[in-house]
């Protein structure tokens, strides 16, 4: 089973990025924690970062036929990524959107996603939202092969 984790623009900056919403944590740091947790759950996983919207577009349509899931934090795209959602869509397998913050108790602007009707959501429990995406996601497609 393979599992597309994306991460959308300034996600790159992670461990710098106001760290006090953030975390200290950087983007490799949590692809390393997820790649552990891939194998021992036995999953394969396969990381993009971009902060061009096309660009994570055509790594969804390059690699979702060949995957069972999808963990995206769009960053900004989140709020008006609207060919990005429209991709996600069109991939046709489970999606997952986190956010490090809890994007509800910031701006006004940060609480409207255009992913999450397509998607489900993890939003404000840091880095360990891509962690509790990707078990939920095995423990998924793991039920759905043995049915």
């Amino acid at each position: 089973m393979k599992i597309l984790v994306i991460n959308g623009p300034n996600l790159n900056l992670l461990g710098k990025r106001e760290p006090g919403i953030y975390g200290v944590k950087t983007l490799d740091e949590i692809n390393g924690l997820l790649k552990k947790r891939a194998g021992e759950l036995g999953l394969e996983i396969v990381f993009s970062q971009s902060n061009s919207e096309g660009t994570l577009i055509d790594f969804i349509q390059a690699n979702s036929p060949q995957a069972s899931g999808i963990i995206i934090n769009p960053g900004a795209l989140t709020h008006y990524g609207l060919s990005l959602r429209d991709a996600l869509a069109d991939a046709s397998i489970p999606v997952i959107e986190v956010h490090i913050s809890n994007i509800y108790a910031r701006e006004e602007w940060r609480a409207k996603s255009v992913i999450a009707p397509i998607a489900r959501q993890i939003s404000g429990l840091g880095w360990r939202g891509y962690l509790l995406a990707m078990e939920t996601l095995a423990a998924e497609i793991l039920k759905g092969a043995s049915q």
